[in-house]
């Protein structure tokens, strides 16, 4: 197997066609994991929201060869953080979105919680949740898995992969 090296870094202006040939390339069932809805065609908007990074909100992408694999993105609220990450279907189970999640808690300083909504059938992502951080608390509503975790807690986790894939 070649190791291709795999880069993560924040969101620029100039990544919207990129991120757009990703969302698009995602399969349907990847596609309904992280935005709950397939997307035949993403909008300008939410590629806008996707590439957006302020003093509330952050945004990552994985690349490979100049492509992108993955996307991570927070929103902090007061001294909370909403992640949500997705990755290419060839690139799951191989660090990609660990790595995205690692890269999201080491930018969010001041932060004192982590909350993510994961849909009720994924249970690849429950799975690593409590792997990685078995004091989240989990509440289900309306088919989605509502967690949070302390933040202190989360930056001790054993989500810390490899540089190289």
């Amino acid at each position: 197997m070649q190791r291709t090296q795999v880069e993560i870094r924040p969101t620029g202006p100039d990544d919207a066609d990129g991120v757009r040939k990703f969302l698009l390339d995602l399969s349907l069932h990847t596609q309904t994991r992280r935005f709950f809805a397939g997307l035949t065609r993403p909008s300008a908007t939410l590629v806008g929201s996707m590439l957006a990074r302020d003093d509330r909100r952050d945004a990552l992408l994985a690349l490979a060869d100049d492509r992108v694999i993955g996307h991570a993105m927070a929103y902090r609220k007061d001294d909370e953080a909403e992640i949500a990450v997705v990755v290419a279907d060839e690139w799951q189970n191989q660090g990609i979105g660990s790595r995205l999640i690692r890269e999201l808690l080491d930018r969010a300083a001041g932060t004192r919680w982590l909350t993510m909504d994961v849909m009720g059938e994924n249970r690849r992502v429950l799975s690593m949740i409590n792997r990685a951080w078995p004091d989240a608390v989990m509440a289900v509503e309306h088919g989605s898995v509502q967690v949070r975790t302390g933040l202190a807690f989360a930056e001790q986790s054993s989500v810390r992969p490899p540089l190289v894939v």
